[in-house]
């Protein structure tokens, strides 16, 4: 199976677009599943995790924004975790892609390109709109003023960053239609190979 990447920056529509591509009958693997997966109750990865920071960690599973405060402040714990994690993450997307019967499937994820993985795809989508457009969408997704949606961004690797890396560039900045048309587009060049 040909692999190709899906990603973009924060509100921009990736979600929207792996929905899309769904609905055209192309085979999709949400990552951000997949990792909620790995730490699942009963999983090996909760356990090692559990060993390492028993903090975030109870009988209901495990907590997620305690893990995130954990390795936010320290650079070798995201390292231990992804050391954890990392693994299992790619057995089951390998599996994924050995057991789709497809010629070519796309893997979603948020962080792609932060981590390096985008390379282990053949192509690469990214999922972009305007700033204020992100910022509008993101206010009204999480709820939040202004000031803190700024701050989300701030936080974020620029699309532009992102969008220099990519086979196609999916622009999300208007309705469902013209996005439909975009995915249809970049689809059709990524696809082809």
């Amino acid at each position: 199976m040909r692999t190709v990447g899906l990603t973009g920056g924060i509100a921009c529509g990736k979600s929207t677009v792996a929905e899309l591509l769904r609905a055209r009958g192309v085979p999709v693997l949400d990552l951000d599943q997949v990792a909620r997966a790995v730490v699942a109750p009963g999983e090996p990865a909760l356990a090692e995790i559990a060993a390492r920071w028993p903090e975030v960690v109870s009988a209901g599973g495990l907590d997620r924004t305690g893990l995130g405060r954990v390795i936010t402040a320290d650079p070798e714990a995201r390292r231990d975790l992804e050391a954890i994690t990392h693994p299992r993450i790619w057995e089951r997307m390998e599996r994924w892609i050995a057991e789709t019967p497809a010629p070519v499937g796309v893997i979603e994820a948020a962080l792609m390109v932060e981590t390096g993985s985008w390379r282990r795809y053949d192509a690469l989508l990214v999922v972009s709109c305007a700033r204020e457009t992100q910022l509008t969408r993101l206010m009204a997704r999480n709820a939040i003023e202004r000031p803190e949606a700024e701050r989300w961004l701030a936080a974020q690797m620029p699309v532009a960053e992102k969008e220099k890396l990519a086979t196609a560039v999916i622009r999300n900045d208007g309705d469902l239609a013209a996005l439909a048309a975009e995915v249809d587009r970049a689809w059709a060049r990524v696809a082809a190979g």
